[in-house]
């Protein structure tokens, strides 16, 4: 079924059990790829959908770490639930060891040896790994690797 299918599918479940907190999160969700199929001007593909989902789930991350910094606990469980929930319309995420062993390979391919590499070496890093890897923890480990 695709990806926008599903979406769909499930808000109207979670409607009908009264999932409140899953009614809200796939409203969001469809909000936001409504929002970006008209910035885009045209349907969303299934890698667009996914890249909304990572969007969504990086702000959702951003701001558990503000609602702890904030000493507000009972936020940041909420959001954590969100992100819990987008992250069920994403692929199984790689791990810290696999996306550094990825990029190990595409720096070696793309002969990449510093900082300035960074953009070309990222660029292919979210292309080969679209979905199943956050863009801040692929960036944070590329420059470890080639700082």
């Amino acid at each position: 079924m695709p990806l926008a299918s599903r979406i769909t599918e499930d808000l109207k479940n979670a409607i009908k059990t009264r999932d409140e907190l899953r009614v809200s999160c796939l409203r969001m969700l469809k909000a936001s790829v409504k929002n970006e199929q008209v910035r885009k001007g045209h349907e969303l593909n299934e890698e667009e959908i996914k890249g909304v989902i990572s969007s969504l789930i990086g702000k959702g991350k951003e701001a558990i770490y503000e609602f702890r910094q904030g000493n507000r606990e009972d936020l940041a469980q909420k959001e954590e639930q969100e992100v819990e929930i987008f992250f069920g319309y994403l692929p199984v995420q790689l791990t810290a060891a696999e996306i550094e062993e990825t990029l190990r390979g595409i720096i070696a391919e793309l002969s990449a040896n510093s900082l300035k590499d960074l953009g070309t070496v990222m660029k292919l890093a979210m292309e080969r790994m679209a979905g199943r890897a956050q863009g801040k923890e692929v960036n944070e480990i590329t420059r470890r690797l080639l700082g």
